[in-house]
């Protein structure tokens, strides 16, 4: 069954070198998206984009060789890819031959599609080649805000509220998120940036909306879309993209973006990366 429980997650692993594409662990997404009414057409367009750091394999001549490696999944794929599962496929090059890097990237995107049900981008490149300046989130931070928080879980989205009298664009960033694995329960700990033009959303019930998910277990795509719904539904923005960095576990970190326009978001690896 493609349920979280049944995932590798919690469970002693033996880490086989060798590649293996039938480790990859497909979770649909419908199951979660049902509990926040979420139902197709999608009312937002989005990908997670996925960055790994610990990917090598072994060259023609046996010459070990590494890369940095972006995924981006589409948000309409019908699952997301456990990211335990995840390592466990990338740690299965240590020990494979490959032609070249080429022949790496039309590999990984073949299997990785198959396990999203959709089309996922690979972009493979040198360690230098990621060697730019830290970018975090770009927005006004609201978390100097002077407010006494008691409410840690789970998620109240009564807590968001906008002045409809007052219409505005603004971007607001926050590094308080933290959600939970909701096998596991390890924490995940993340930033969060909001960018909407609409009815100007009350800082300070936004702040308590996204610290009241510190006890909240669920997976980094299924919050940030469950951030989405509630700031849509209680704030009627005109337009809106929430954009999660969360910090990296077992190699990989994952950002999941969600928006009411198309919209291609960057990479920028934040301070906390």
């Amino acid at each position: 069954m493609s349920t979280p429980e049944h995932s590798p997650l919690g469970k002693t692993t033996v880490y086989a070198d060798r590649y293996d594409p039938s480790l990859l662990f497909p979770i649909p997404r419908q199951s979660k998206r049902d509990e926040i009414g979420v139902s197709a057409p999608l009312p937002f367009h989005g990908v997670d984009i996925w960055n790994a750091y610990e990917l090598s394999w072994l060259d023609a001549r046996g010459k070990p060789r590494v890369a940095l490696a972006e995924f981006r999944v589409p948000a309409g794929s019908p699952n997301i890819i456990e990211s335990k599962s995840f390592k466990l496929y990338l740690n299965g090059f240590a020990q494979e031959r490959i032609d070249d890097v080429q022949a790496l990237a039309a590999t990984l995107r073949r299997d990785l599609s198959a396990a999203a049900g959709a089309e996922v981008g690979v972009q493979l490149s040198e360690p230098s080649a990621r060697a730019h300046a830290v970018v975090d989130l770009d927005g006004i931070s609201i978390d100097t805000l002077d407010v006494a928080i008691d409410d840690y879980g789970p998620p109240k989205a009564a807590y968001l509220c906008a002045d409809v009298d007052e219409v505005i664009e603004e971007t607001l960033v926050s590094d308080l998120l933290r959600s939970n694995c909701p096998v596991t329960g390890q924490p995940d700990w993340g930033s969060v940036q909001i960018r909407y033009r609409g009815p100007r959303i009350e800082r300070e019930g936004l702040l308590r909306y996204l610290v009241s998910f510190r006890n909240h277990n669920e997976f980094h795509e299924q919050c940030v879309e469950r951030i989405f719904v509630d700031v849509t539904r209680h704030c009627a923005p005109l337009q809106l993209s929430v954009y999660a960095r969360y910090t990296r576990r077992g190699g990989l970190d994952i950002n999941p973006f969600r928006a009411s326009a198309e919209a291609v978001p960057g990479n920028p690896r934040g301070a906390r990366q």
